[in-house]
């Protein structure tokens, strides 16, 4: 059987997983601009080992309410579109599911949750599955987020090279 290594975390009262190859680290959450006129669920944007990050509010895409920055962690995730910091209420442990607890959900088929890919069903939890890649993806507004962080990448660039 085959099994996938998945990082747990807490948003609200629900866990969930994303793929472990695709989290690049796990932070605290340190200093956040904010940026005006962009999405809500966007926090504003950090520098995490160098790098410019926007940092996405886990718990306002899914409830529309903000997380608890003071306990929260930001897991930092790559996908081919663009690498973010997930804002989450916890990051809890790296877990092996055996491919036979995840099984797929009806809620791809509804266009707000797509990136919900599968649940894991355990003995006393329920962990539902997110893609980062099809998350990242499926949020309004996320172009201009990334348009925006190009711009500052290529100010960045100016100023190194001045």
């Amino acid at each position: 059987m085959e099994s996938v290594k998945a990082v747990v975390f807490a948003c609200g009262t629900e866990e969930y997983a994303v793929p472990v190859e695709q989290a690049i680290s796990i932070e605290k959450l340190e200093h956040v601009t904010p940026i005006p006129h962009l999405p809500n669920y966007l926090l504003g944007f950090t520098r995490i080992r160098g790098e410019l990050v926007p940092v996405l509010d886990f718990e306002r895409i899914l409830y529309n309410r903000s997380s608890n920055t003071a306990t929260a962690r930001v897991i930092v995730l790559n996908t081919d579109v663009v690498n973010y910091g997930l804002l989450v209420t916890e990051a809890r442990e790296i877990l092996d599911f055996d491919e036979s607890v995840l099984k797929q959900v009806g809620l791809v088929n509804y266009s707000k949750t797509r990136y919900f890919t599968a649940v894991a069903n355990l003995e006393n939890r329920m962990i539902t599955y997110v893609d980062p890649k099809i998350l990242v993806n499926s949020l309004e507004g996320i172009r201009e987020i990334i348009n925006y962080l190009h711009k500052l990448l290529e100010n960045e660039k100016e100023n190194v090279e001045a």
